[in-house]
């Protein structure tokens, strides 16, 4: 029995010992580990009512401007026709120029040629100077009338052109609000999470969604002091993906960020070098084939000769 106990003592020491070698072994082929993420959006509601259409679902792949729902817009809507009736019956009360002074025009034209045939006479001794004074005084004051006439219709459809401008500026905000009726995709993405359902009340501010693009993520990693030299922006990196059981899946990766600040290692990184306490964070960016999720760890490794 002692016999069996000690080999089982020393198989069980060669194995740890063969474990440590296989562990540093894996810790020295990286340059830095760290965890996947994306570019998260939260979409929110932009205005108040009943949400009448939202059948998006949780991992729905979705376009950019797709509209995924929609918000009760009845009240808005009516509005809108309640404005464009005020203003067909605000322009169908625009004075005409032409009709107004149509009359006076008419007037002056008449006593124009009673000018001319009182000229005429005059010339030829037939009517006296009285004659003429006096429907020269009949035009210009028919002409004042015109002028003033002119003036307060112009003034007239001034007023209603800027009441109309006013109106149109009011249903441009109505069309606002109804747009943001409409829930849109900002971006082409995933639907991570789903914050609302058909029939719920929605009001401005309010989470409805969130959607990120999983085709291109992000592995935030962080380096010790000595191998930011190494580094630099748009540098090309190996990037491992542990899929479990010894599974690792390498993808091409490139540097898109490195912090100018150090910061202290966080608990749930791992460095090639335990002992540092300062490290800086970089961002490589990932193409995902599908396999790589959101919070998985990736480790990177220099495209250098050691």
């Amino acid at each position: 029995m002692t016999t069996k106990f000690k080999i089982k003592e020393l198989l069980f020491g060669f194995a740890m010992i063969i474990l440590l070698v296989s562990c540093g072994k894996s810790n020295d082929e990286y340059d830095a580990s760290g965890t996947f993420e994306a570019t998260e959006v939260i979409v929110s509601a932009e205005s108040m009512g009943e949400i009448t259409q939202f059948d998006i679902i949780e991992g729905q792949q979705i376009t950019e401007n797709q509209m995924v729902g929609a918000i009760d817009s009845v009240q808005l809507y009516l509005k809108k026709l309640q404005l464009k009736a005020s203003q067909k019956a605000m322009l169908i009360r625009r004075p005409n120029l032409n009709k107004q002074v149509a009359a006076i025009e008419q007037q002056i034209t008449t006593a124009k040629s009673e000018k001319k045939r009182i000229q005429n006479l005059v010339n030829a001794n037939a009517a006296n100077q009285k004659q003429l004074d006096d429907v020269n005084a009949q035009i210009s004051v028919l002409e004042k009338q015109l002028t003033a006439q002119k003036s307060i219709i112009e003034s007239a459809n001034d007023g209603i052109s800027g009441d109309n401008e006013a109106l149109k500026i009011q249903m441009a905000q109505i069309d606002d609000q109804l747009k943001k009726c409409n829930i849109q995709s900002p971006i082409n993405g995933t639907v991570l999470t789903k914050y609302a359902e058909k029939g719920e009340l929605a009001s401005p501010g309010k989470a409805l969604f969130k959607i990120a693009d999983i085709s291109n993520l992000i592995l935030r990693a962080y380096i010790t002091s000595d191998q930011i030299t190494q580094m630099k922006v748009n540098q090309q990196v190996k990037v491992f993906v542990d899929f479990g059981e010894d599974k690792m899946k390498e993808y091409p990766g490139t540097i898109s960020w490195i912090s100018s600040k150090s910061e202290f290692t966080p608990k749930t990184i791992q460095t090639r070098d335990e002992r540092a306490n300062l490290v800086y964070a970089v961002k490589i960016n990932v193409k995902n084939d599908g396999y790589i999720k959101i919070g998985q760890y990736g480790s990177i490794q220099l495209k250098t000769d050691k």
